[in-house]
């Protein structure tokens, strides 16, 4: 199986702005942002989405969440941000590779689509 854009980003074999990394997430600008601070989270482990995503995964989704936050923190979200996941090409889903949206820095319209 070839590999993902994201997992060439996780990888640096492609460039993209890294903001937060460790051994289990990696954190990268959007590179077509829909609000002034977008930015991606995605697991190193490649998990095509969330409707995939299985048991053992639990430990690295919960970690995924946990620094999404920390890292809206570090980009001083502190007046709110929009975590989203789209699941499939009917949800906007553009990567097969389990990612977070990150979304922030001005006020967040509702419904989102």
């Amino acid at each position: 199986m070839s590999k993902t854009l994201f997992q060439k980003i996780c990888d640096r074999e492609i460039p993209g702005t890294i903001v937060y990394e460790d051994d289990q997430v990696v954190a990268f600008r959007d590179i077509n942002p829909a609000a002034p601070t977008h930015v991606l989270i995605v697991p190193r482990k490649p998990i095509a989405r969330i409707g995939e995503a299985a048991p053992e995964d639990q430990a690295v989704l919960g970690h995924l969440l946990l620094k999404a936050a920390e890292v809206a923190r570090q980009l001083g979200l502190h007046g709110g941000y929009r975590l989203v996941f789209n699941n499939g090409p009917d949800a906007g889903e553009a990567v097969p590779h389990l990612h977070c949206h990150i979304l922030g820095g001005r006020r967040l319209a509702w419904p989102p689509g």
